[in-house]
């Protein structure tokens, strides 16, 4: 017999996590993303959004992700199925069991587009600044 999921059980197993050492978790208290939001608006410039078409994703969390992928060395289509899967990865990012996540092309178009900036190695260097 299959146990009905109860209310409380994401937060049950969210705290398990934590209580066994969530790295996601300890950078997510140890820096502060928000600095990057200045350094990723420029880059990535994106349009007003008068032209219509569906807004992006919110470029501190597309930077997360990219966070996520270099850590644990992830290809775009591993990384999509991971974040679907993955609590502790969900956590970090913000998102919910019922949030949209971006897929693999988002994620590819997210880097190029900073690489196409010469932003993504400047990004990089300041995160690991701020937690080593």
């Amino acid at each position: 017999m299959v146990k009905q999921p109860g209310f409380f059980d994401v937060e049950e197993r969210l705290a398990r996590l934590s209580g066994l050492g969530d790295q996601l978790e300890a950078f997510s208290r140890a820096v502060d993303f928000e600095v990057f939001r200045p350094d990723l608006e420029q880059a990535l410039a994106y349009s007003d959004g008068r032209k219509g078409g569906r807004p992006p994703f919110d470029p501190v969390l597309m930077f997360k992700i990219l966070v996520i992928q270099t850590l644990n060395n992830l290809s775009d289509e591993r990384t999509e199925y991971l974040i679907n899967d993955r609590l502790s990865f969900m956590r970090f990012l913000g998102l919910g069991l019922s949030d949209c996540v971006p897929d693999a092309k988002t994620v590819w178009l997210f880097r190029e587009r900073l690489i196409q900036a010469g932003a993504i190695e400047r990004l990089f260097e300041r995160f690991d600044a701020t937690h080593f």
